[in-house]
């Protein structure tokens, strides 16, 4: 396997980073790392043989996190924050249509597939229960947090 990053290399999270059960005197589900932040690579190692694992310290938070590589992306590169995850539950701010065609009620709920970042906007590939096995690139002005409107 070939590994992206070296150690002293410095990278930035992209997605939150929960405690998985893992990390020690933390409870499992507590987030360890905001995405964004900046750490540097301090050893790389393989989880089941087929996954590389960089070990990142995190200086201002003051923690070595294991991350995948997905998970990274070099500190240098444009950095744009995103209000939702991938995993994330939301719902359409407002009526998304698929070529002219309703496709997504205004309030319905999906989950975040993808962060798409680009140039000055955040894009997301969202998978909407009302639309079995499709995915929709959205906006973000288009989303809203579960928590808000219509409860479903």
């Amino acid at each position: 396997m070939q590994t992206r990053w070296d150690l002293g290399d410095a990278v930035r999270v992209v997605r939150n980073v929960r405690n998985d059960g893992t990390y020690p005197g933390i409870d499992t589900g507590e987030l360890l790392i905001r995405r964004g932040s900046v750490g540097h690579v301090v050893d790389v190692g393989t989880f089941l043989q087929d996954q590389i694992i960089y070990s990142v310290h995190f200086l201002d938070a003051g923690r070595i996190v294991g991350c995948r590589e997905e998970e990274l992306i070099d500190s240098d590169e444009p950095w744009l924050p995103s209000k939702f995850e991938v995993r994330e539950k939301l719902r359409a701010r407002k009526v998304l249509s698929l070529g002219g065609d309703l496709g997504v009620p205004q309030w319905a709920v999906g989950e975040v597939l993808r962060v798409v970042r680009e140039d000055v906007a955040v894009t997301y590939h969202v998978h909407f229960d009302c639309l079995p096995g499709r995915t929709l690139a959205v906006p973000e002005d288009a989303l809203a947090a579960l928590a808000e409107g219509a409860r479903g």
